[in-house]
């Protein structure tokens, strides 16, 4: 019974930092109509700018800064090639991808970079308060996702925010308007790979090592995150409560991944049973309407 706790603080705390990057993804994904794979090279991108730069003295929180604008340069790579040159979105992101991983290797010039004996913004925040380390974790976690939720609660309400909501929406309605949608995209896939390094460089920090490979399946774990908490906040229509949901789904997504362990599953068919919560909750709600038809119909 300790050990499931124990293991259902760990997903807590999991869910809630990679919560940002679900966010991130939440961005393209919902609000932009984007499928944007850079998320798997952003995220590693962070990690990788976070470990070098802590390896080397540098404050934890400027590391953050830092790995932040790393990844908006990598999803201003993707917006570039989809806008100007008109590649397909998901292409744009599968190429961007594909070279970060060269470019990941290249800042941390080995595959794994440890941090047991460096100062991270959670070691901080414990010396400070005077409490554990998991304790820092959650506490800098929660602040942070609240602090974020809020301020992207702010700007979509702007004009560019909304501008930026309305071109997922009717990208042609925005167009007619005289608005810049290819700028707007730019702008859209910079903000969501800046947050998902920024998570990056978050977990980087929490596990104490930054790692060439930490960024395999991002995408496919903000997905099902996005949907899960879509499916359980559905009935949630305000816009801050879609942003949240992001990050209940991938508080639950890890919940359920610490279960599976917990109950003695292969750690290495983490993938596959990942594929399976996507598939059961994209295929639920469908089946739940076509009933719900049905029953009206007859």
């Amino acid at each position: 019974m300790q050990s499931i706790l124990v293991a259902a603080q760990g997903a807590l705390i999991q869910g809630i930092l990679w919560g940002i990057m679900v966010i991130g993804i939440y961005i393209t994904y919902k609000i932009l109509d984007i499928a944007d794979l850079t998320v798997d090279g952003s995220f590693a991108l962070g990690g990788s700018v976070c470990a070098i730069l802590i390896t080397n003295n540098w404050n934890p929180v400027l590391a953050l800064c830092i790995a932040a604008l790393a990844g908006m340069g990598a999803g201003f790579v993707t917006g570039f090639l989809h806008t100007v040159f008109e590649i397909p979105a998901i292409l744009a992101g599968i190429l961007t991808q594909i070279s970060l991983w060269s470019i990941n290797l290249k800042i941390m010039g080995r595959s794994n970079i440890p941090l047991l004996k460096t100062d991270t913004i959670f070691t901080s925040t414990s010396n400070t308060f005077g409490v554990s380390e998991k304790a820092a974790s959650l506490g800098v976690g929660l602040a942070l996702v609240c602090l974020i939720i809020a301020s992207l609660y702010w700007f979509f309400g702007t004009e560019i925010g909304s501008a930026l909501r309305a071109t997922g929406n009717n990208e042609s309605m925005v167009k007619a308007l005289g608005g810049n949608t290819k700028l707007l995209k730019l702008f859209g896939l910079m903000l969501s790979n800046g947050l998902v390094a920024f998570s990056g460089g978050l977990i980087c920090q929490s596990q104490k090592y930054g790692d060439i490979g930490m960024g395999t399946g991002a995408i496919v774990i903000g997905l099902a995150a996005i949907i899960i908490g879509g499916v359980i906040m559905g009935r949630f229509k305000s816009f801050g409560s879609k942003l949240a949901s992001a990050v209940v789904g991938s508080i639950i997504y890890f919940m359920i991944r610490a279960v599976v362990l917990q109950l003695g599953m292969d750690p290495n068919d983490m993938k596959l049973i990942s594929a399976v919560i996507v598939v059961l909750c994209l295929c639920v709600p469908f089946i739940i309407d076509k009933v719900k038809a049905n029953k009206t119909y007859n």
